[in-house]
């Protein structure tokens, strides 16, 4: 991530992922992206992660932990894929679009956290700043910085995390896994 996005930027991108949402939820074909509508930063390879809630409630999080495309087409991809594609909901419905809320997460690249046991584990993190990546084998999870208003001890977090990546919860505490951390740019919809 070089610079921070402009409040116009923002906008465009959430503007994105709405219309991309909305138009694939009602089954119709995604119209090609006007590249040079865009500033250069929205035309640079970005990651990012697409949040749906109604009611402050997850209804739908799916995004990308390395940039491969640029920011513009991530954030449409995610959010269509977080409306459509999470296992863990049902894809939404034409009659729910309105009570939906977006929420995009721009990341910076995850760069490894070096440690030698769980205890310098937990000294390490930065929580409500850190975005964390758990890799154990062919095993990954990640939770956005965001995450930690939700479970902010850093024990609990991260045997949610194991949990998450379908290992043991304590598995971070005897096991030496790798550990990346990120950081967010965060920006949502106006609540309605």
């Amino acid at each position: 991530m070089t610079d921070p996005l402009t409040d116009q930027e923002k906008n465009i991108l959430l503007r994105l992922a709405r219309e991309a949402m909305e138009v694939r939820v009602k089954g119709k074909k995604l119209p090609a992206l006007d590249n040079n509508s865009l500033t250069p930063q929205l035309r640079e390879n970005g990651a990012s992660f697409v949040t749906l809630t109604i009611n402050a409630e997850l209804r739908g999080c799916i995004g990308a932990l390395e940039a491969y495309q640029p920011l513009a087409e991530d954030v449409r991809e995610h959010a269509i894929a977080a409306a459509l594609q999470d296992p863990r909901f049902p894809p939404v419905d034409k009659s729910e679009l309105g009570r939906i809320r977006l929420e995009v997460s721009r990341l910076t690249a995850p760069r490894l956290l070096e440690y030698s046991t769980g205890e310098e584990l937990l000294v390490k993190l930065n929580p409500h700043v850190d975005g964390v990546i758990l890799k154990d084998g062919f095993r990954r999870a990640t939770f956005l910085p965001q995450v930690w208003s939700q479970i902010p001890n850093p024990v609990d977090f991260l045997d949610h995390l194991c949990a998450k990546m379908g290992a043991r919860k304590s598995l971070w505490r005897d096991t030496k896994l790798q550990v990346f951390v990120y950081q967010v740019e965060e920006f949502h919809e106006p609540n309605n």
